[in-house]
């Protein structure tokens, strides 16, 4: 790996929106508001006002927050070629995206067109949102157990319903999801397994888990209709936590994401021994930086989402 590529660049998942994202951006940088029209017309809806004016409940929906984060990070990588020269396919190693920010990593190495990447995660939202009557699932963050444990709280707390490791984020951050139930029980027996805390996800659906098979279906007959290219650089999958560059595997983990656990510590750790001494994080908010920083502390970690951020870009 040459001293060029010990970058990586990653792009957020739901959960990082905030009504004004990407606003300043777009007022300041032609490339980055030719990315919110894109957007907007494969879509057919005004997002990018929806997105720097709120209302914030209606820009939370999955359907909308899911492409909107999305054109945020996407806005920020064609702001950084235009002001600042980056090249992706010269300047990173790899790249890598939170759950739905998978879709913006396979947009920003050129496998997905942006207006596809948009028109993919609408179906996306909108399929994992009807999987599930409302009430029926939930999510629960357990604080501070490893994920064997983890893993054995949700196997217990199952007892016949789905309760499955949606996100293993790292330095004891294990996200569990399936029926309410199920996660009710989970909440309570991590009491008694050192879990520093368990808390009840202020969500819309249980993401990343059995029950979300009827959206991994859906997602499976809207890729078949998409075009996809191989990637300027490597993707590190959500499921595999390793890096895909052939279309149809990468179509295949697509699909596998909907109902399978976001393996983000072990991606992360995987990017950082291949040689990645810098993460780039693209888009809204600042958690992926966060959870680098505790995942791989001997690298640097930075976000780029504003103006600022860009000039300060190096």
């Amino acid at each position: 790996m040459t001293r060029a590529s010990t970058r990586a660049f990653l792009f957020p998942g739901q959960g990082s929106q905030a009504v004004g994202m990407g606003r300043a951006l777009a007022e300041a940088f032609p490339a980055a508001r030719a990315v919110f029209d894109e957007v907007d017309e494969a879509l057919g809806q005004n997002l990018s006002t929806l997105m720097f004016e709120g209302p914030a409940e209606t820009l939370t929906l999955t359907a909308n927050a899911q492409p909107a984060l999305m054109v945020a990070s996407l806005a920020v990588l064609r702001t950084l070629e235009s002001e600042r020269g980056l090249d992706l396919a010269r300047d990173a190693a790899c790249v890598a995206g939170h759950s739905l920010g998978e879709y913006s990593a396979l947009a920003a190495a050129g496998t997905l067109s942006i207006a596809d990447a948009a028109r993919l995660l609408r179906i996306r939202g909108e399929a994992m949102q009807a999987a599930v009557a409302p009430g029926a699932g939930a999510m629960a963050a357990l604080i501070g157990p490893d994920l064997a444990t983890a893993r054995e709280i949700a196997a217990e707390a199952a007892e016949g319903d789905v309760c499955d490791v949606a996100n293993d984020n790292g330095a004891g951050q294990v996200v569990l999801s399936g029926h309410r139930e199920a996660i009710d029980r989970a909440i309570a027996l991590a009491q008694g397994r050192g879990v520093k805390r368990a808390v009840l996800l202020n969500v819309s659906a249980p993401f990343h888990c059995a029950l979300m098979a009827p959206a991994a279906d859906a997602m499976r007959a809207a890729l078949a209709e998409v075009t996809l290219r191989a990637p300027a650089v490597p993707v590190y999958a959500n499921v595999e936590a390793a890096p895909l560059t052939d279309p149809d595997a990468i179509r295949a983990a697509l699909v596998a994401q909907v109902t399978g656990t976001v393996r983000w510590s072990e991606s992360v750790a995987a990017m950082a021994a291949a040689g990645v001494e810098r993460f780039h994080e693209l888009g809204a908010g600042r958690v992926l930086t966060g959870l680098v920083k505790r995942i791989a502390p001997g690298t640097a970690a930075s976000a780029v989402g504003t103006p600022d951020d860009v000039a300060a870009y190096a």
